[in-house]
């Protein structure tokens, strides 16, 4: 994304619960943020932030959004998005404040459907690769104890197994 739009920073914003998604697969919110800090570290274009560990919960990309503009007028926020999300935006607490304030840059998945939203002005589908990869891909993998090395980063894998998160 970073490559493939004209964004300056890119920053991850680690939720402590999505009011759309069941946190039984999740590790705890600090392991998280552990591991996408470590990930982007050393990345001078990439963020990792907690802010929604500081907010009321639960965490709603409207107020995230919201917050991290007044705190920093000095920059213009957009939301990134897998198209397997955008498929659901319309459950997003004021998705269409998220889509008239903020607009979408959407990373396409392979084998996703179209959605009508693809056609709102404020709404950038990225020319980019197409990766078939997950999180939850990721954490399967794991769960059945095969290998992610060529998936992450050494230091976060350490993260993984010292933690022994994903394993349940």
């Amino acid at each position: 994304m970073y490559e493939s739009t004209d964004c300056k920073e890119i920053w991850f914003v680690v939720t402590p619960q999505n009011p759309l998604k069941s946190s039984k697969s999740l590790a705890h919110e600090h392991d998280r943020y552990d591991l996408v800090r470590t990930a982007v570290d050393d990345q001078y274009q990439f963020r990792a932030s907690d802010i929604e560990f500081r907010i009321p919960k639960p965490s709603y990309t409207i107020d995230t959004l919201t917050y991290l503009s007044e705190k920093n007028p000095d920059k213009e926020f957009v939301l990134i998005i897998g198209s397997d999300n955008l498929r659901s935006f319309k459950k997003w607490k004021n998705y269409k404040m998220i889509l008239n304030y903020y607009g979408l840059l959407v990373y396409p998945r392979p084998g996703d459907k179209e959605s009508p939203l693809l056609d709102h002005e404020n709404v950038q589908v990225v020319e980019a690769p197409l990766l078939d990869i997950s999180a939850s891909y990721i954490r399967k993998l794991i769960r059945e104890g095969k290998s992610v090395k060529y998936l992450l980063p050494a230091p976060v894998i350490d993260i993984i197994d010292n933690r022994h998160l994903f394993n349940n």
